[in-house]
């Protein structure tokens, strides 16, 4: 309840920023391998190991960090959930990633013995408050997600009518369908808003948005023709051109099915979960 009362509020007036301490460079998709540690320091915690992929984390006044508190376990088991304040010079050092959009919303976040003055569910239950979280991130969530969506759909569908290729039938029709699929990702995640403990429904949320999003960013591509492998010249700049909205809506959206949790992933989630077929062999 304290932790409630010291967070939630800022958090929903948007005066404090949080980024996701979850993926190492070892441990992606697998993330019961993370190797980040953490070893008890009088009332919290002194964090100690790597992060990657982390979404905006020169921004973020907080991390929420998944690192083993108890060396003793393995796999899921041994872990916690940590806040760990950002702000700490020479215990935290962020590394951009600059990605082929030219944007570098993503990181590297080196902890070294940062201070971590909470745990989330107490010691030990990191996995399940990291997994109840994903849960939401991959499901409900996308509810707002998608007025983002929609947004660049109609950008794009802009473009074509601007362009003229609104005039290909075989283009129209694509359009068309990634309205029709838009809405049903929106039917979707209402239905699930009902569905709280069903194991299937955040990965099935998850492999409609990323699929959906990869294909609009080739569609902005396709409505634009040969024009979409140009940009303005701007050498004031020191590059030759500056990508548009819509180039880096198709360079972004490569990734898609990948981040989040992969494709892979969220199959298997879904036959061994839900289908009760045999579990992968590790």
């Amino acid at each position: 309840e304290a932790q409630r009362r010291r967070f939630l509020p800022a958090i929903a007036r948007g005066e404090e920023l949080w980024c996701q301490g979850y993926s190492e460079p070892e441990a992606g998709s697998d993330l019961a391998g993370l190797r980040t540690v953490a070893v008890r320091d009088g009332g919290g915690y002194r964090v100690s190991g790597q992060k990657i992929w982390t979404s905006l984390a020169g921004e973020a006044d907080w991390c929420f960090v998944l690192a083993r508190t108890d060396p003793g376990e393995r796999r899921h088991r041994g872990l916690s959930f940590l806040l760990v304040p950002m702000d700490q010079p020479g215990r935290i050092e962020v590394r951009p990633i600059r990605q082929m959009s030219g944007t570098a919303e993503f990181n590297e976040v080196f902890f070294d013995g940062a201070r971590a003055p909470h745990v989330v569910g107490g010691e030990g239950a990191g996995w399940r408050v990291a997994m109840g979280l994903l849960a939401r991130e991959r499901g409900v969530s996308t509810l707002v997600q998608q007025i983002g969506f929609a947004a660049e759909l109609a950008a794009v569908i802009a473009a074509a009518v601007r362009g003229g290729a609104v005039r290909d039938p075989a283009l129209r029709e694509q359009l068309v369908r990634q309205w029709a699929e838009l809405r049903v990702m929106r039917w979707n995640a209402l239905r699930t808003l009902g569905a709280a403990g069903d194991p299937g429904a955040p990965s099935v949320a998850k492999l409609l948005w990323g699929g959906w999003h990869q294909r609009l960013g080739e569609l902005a591509m396709r409505v634009r023709g040969a024009a979409a492998a140009l940009g303005p010249v701007d050498w004031s700049a020191g590059a030759p051109y500056e990508l548009d909205a819509l180039q880096r809506l198709f360079l972004f959206t490569r990734a898609d099915t990948l981040y989040g949790g992969s494709d892979e992933i969220q199959r298997n989630i879904i036959a061994e979960r839900v289908l009760g077929l045999p579990r992968l062999e590790r």
